[in-house]
């Protein structure tokens, strides 16, 4: 198992969705790989829909350019 500290690095207004810079969730999967390209990030979606009720597919920055990904 793997733990992984997610990290929004820009400011975006999308789809009615704010986002900040510095909102940061942590997820635990199974595998070693990266969870923003597993399962289509399913994983952090949920997380941050969870911590901050907030969509980030939707708001379209479920991407590596606007997120940082650090294994813990």
């Amino acid at each position: 198992m793997a733990r992984f500290k997610i990290t929004t690095l820009h400011t975006r207004n999308s789809n009615g969705i704010r986002i900040e810079p510095g909102m940061t969730v942590e997820v635990v999967t199974q595998s070693m790989s990266n969870p923003v390209n597993t399962n289509g990030g399913q994983t952090v979606v949920d997380a941050f829909m969870r911590i901050y009720g907030i969509d980030i597919r939707k708001a379209g920055a479920l991407s590596m350019t606007e997120l940082r990904v650090e294994q813990i």
